[in-house]
């Protein structure tokens, strides 16, 4: 089923301060980026109850996160400007047409610690423990709950995958194997995702390009088990070709050397489909 989801740029900066909601739901989110933080200012709404995330933008290694709530964001949000560097901008979220109470906040912060450390798609440092879920009255719990999905989406919408979860079962699945390597994963909108558990190659050929990049991401994403190197979380690539060369360990077209257990290329099944 389809979603109305509006948008407005603040700035007029597709990257810049901006706030959506999906139609009919109370869940607006903001984004705000670190050098525009002046902007709090502005929105009395930041200035009440809000559940928010901040977050790191290194591409190069596994983005890391900051999950918080507070009473007031314009003041906490100065506490981590001047003791947290590695964050570039916030989500922050509120509810669109009556103000949430503390224990609100902190149960969508109990509700987001936890997916987000499930789904291990970002480090989160400075969320060592799981809060504990505050006592809430069952039907505030359901809204909360139903307020949280939204967030997942709006989240989802500017493209942090903190809270994702890939369901296998549901996707079409692709292998690459070879020089130790047997790896698997899925295509889809946001590029191609290596999946948690895929075996990759332990050592790269003397022609590969990126050794150091690719060291550093399976330091993030990997552990040693039984002498191979297995993937401790999924991991989403901007292409094929990136994704095979780093579980190869090789120069790769992963149009060609991702296949599926009928033996198509990801090439067969994607870019000939409307031939």
């Amino acid at each position: 089923m389809g979603k109305t989801v509006t948008t407005y740029l603040i700035d007029g900066d597709p990257k810049g301060t901006q706030y959506a909601f999906i139609s009919n739901k109370i869940c607006q989110m903001f984004v705000v980026p670190r050098s525009n933080l002046a902007y709090l200012n502005t929105q009395d709404k930041l200035q009440k109850p809000a559940f928010y995330i901040l977050l790191g933008e290194d591409e190069m290694t596994k983005p890391q996160a900051y999950i918080g709530e507070t009473e007031n964001f314009r003041e906490r949000v100065k506490d981590h400007d001047s003791k947290k560097s590695f964050w570039q901008k916030a989500l922050i979220f509120v509810s669109k047409d009556a103000d949430m109470t503390k224990a609100d906040v902190q149960y969508l912060e109990y509700k987001a610690i936890s997916e987000a450390k499930n789904a291990n798609t970002f480090v989160l440092n400075d969320n060592k423990q799981t809060p504990k879920a505050p006592n809430l009255p069952e039907y505030q719990k359901d809204s909360m709950d139903e307020f949280f999905e939204d967030v997942k989406f709006l989240a989802a919408f500017v493209g942090c995958n903190i809270f994702e979860v890939v369901q296998e079962e549901k996707e079409h699945l692709f292998y690459a194997t070879g020089r130790g390597c047997n790896a698997k994963g899925f295509y889809s909108s946001n590029g191609f995702t290596v999946l948690k558990g895929s075996v990759i190659a332990q050592n790269t050929t003397s022609s590969f390009k990126g050794i150091e990049h690719r060291e550093k991401m399976l330091q993030e994403y990997s552990a040693i088990e039984d002498g191979k190197i297995i993937m401790t979380s999924d991991k989403t690539f901007t292409s094929p070709s990136t994704a095979a060369c780093f579980c190869l360990g090789r120069s790769a077209n992963g149009w060609i050397e991702w296949k599926d257990k009928e033996g198509n290329t990801l090439d067969s099944v994607y870019r000939k489909q409307l031939e």
